[in-house]
C-alpha cells in the first residue's frame, strides 16, 4: 500500500509523486487525477488520493462534483482494514463538508458523521489523523460555528502536520488559524499566521494556493498600499490560472469595502 497522503501532498520523491504534485499545484487536477487512476484501481490509499485532488478540483472550479462522488465510492470499494475505512470516511467527510459551504447543499449531518467515524477507525498514530484534525477543525469553523473547538482542531493538526514535516498542511492550519485571530480582532496574530501560510506556498511552489493567501494578506494589512498590490498580485495570479479559485474570482472582482 502506498503512504496516505504522500502522493498528492509534495512529499512523495518518487517519479509519481512529482509529477502529481506538479499538476496538482498548478491547478491541473484532472490530468493529476489521471496520473493516479491506473493505481487506484487496487490500491484503497491512492483511490483516497484521487479523491482528494478531484474534491479539491471542486472546491477551487466550483465544477466537477459528480466524479469526486464517483472516485469517492470506489475508494470506499476499495478499503479492506479499519486504516483504510478510515481513511475513506475522512474523504466522505471533507466532501459532505465541501458540497455544504461550496455548493450550498447542506450535507453537514454527513460530514460530522464521517468525521467522527474516520477518527474511531484511525489509529492513534495515523499519518492521516492531522489531515482529519483540520477537516474537524472546519466543519467547527463553518458547519457548527463553534470557534473553540475549531482553534482547538486545528491546533492539533498544525502540530501534528509540522511533527511529520507536512508544511503544506501547516500553510493550511496557519491560515485557518489566522482566520480565527482576525474574526477575534487579533490583527497581528493574524497578519503573522496569513504570512507564514503564504511563505510556505511560495517556498512549496503551491501556486494555485498562493493568490488566497496574498488576499487574506490584504484583508488584514494596516498599510493600504501594501494592501493593495497584495490584492493585485491576487488578481494576476487568477488571471494567470483561468479563474481559479472561482470563489477568490468572484470576491476580488467586487468592489473594495
Amino acid at each position: 500500500m502506498s503512504q496516505p497522503g504522500s502522493v498528492t501532498g509534495g512529499t512523495d520523491d518518487s517519479a509519481l509523486g512529482r509529477a502529481v504534485w506538479r499538476l496538482r499545484s498548478r491547478g491541473c487536477w484532472d490530468d493529476a487525477a489521471a496520473l493516479l487512476a491506473p493505481g487506484a484501481e487496487k490500491d484503497a490509499y491512492l483511490a483516497v488520493e484521487r479523491t482528494h485532488l478531484l474534491v479539491e478540483r471542486a472546491m477551487f472550479t466550483g465544477d466537477g462534483w459528480a466524479p469526486a462522488e464517483d472516485a469517492l465510492r470506489a475508494a470506499e470499494s476499495l478499503a479492506g482494514d479499519n486504516e483504510e475505512r478510515g481513511a475513506a470516511a475522512c474523504e466522505r467527510g471533507n466532501l459532505a463538508y465541501a458540497t455544504t459551504v461550496f455548493r450550498g447543499r447542506d450535507r453537514s449531518d454527513e460530514a460530522r458523521v464521517a468525521l467522527g467515524r474516520a477518527a474511531a477507525l484511525l489509529t492513534p498514530g495515523s499519518r492521516l489523523r492531522p489531515r482529519l484534525d483540520f477537516r474537524r477543525g472546519l466543519v467547527a469553523h463553518h458547519i457548527t460555528r463553534n470557534a473553540a473547538a475549531a482553534q482547538a482542531a486545528f491546533k492539533r493538526a498544525h502540530e501534528a502536520a509540522a511533527a511529520q514535516g507536512d508544511a503544506l498542511l501547516c500553510s493550511f492550519t496557519w491560515r485557518h488559524l489566522a482566520g480565527l485571530a482576525a474574526e477575534d480582532g487579533e490583527r497581528a496574530e493574524a497578519h503573522k499566521g496569513f504570512s507564514e501560510s503564504l511563505r510556505i506556498r511560495e517556498e512549496l511552489g503551491y501556486l494555485v494556493g498562493i493568490a488566497p493567501a496574498l488576499a487574506s494578506l490584504a484583508d488584514v494589512e494596516d498599510e493600504e498600499p501594501e494592501a493593495t498590490r497584495l490584492r493585485g498580485e491576487a488578481r494576476r495570479l487568477v488571471r494567470l490560472l483561468g479563474g481559479v479559485p472561482k470563489w477568490l474570482a468572484d470576491q476580488l472582482a467586487q468592489p473594495a469595502s
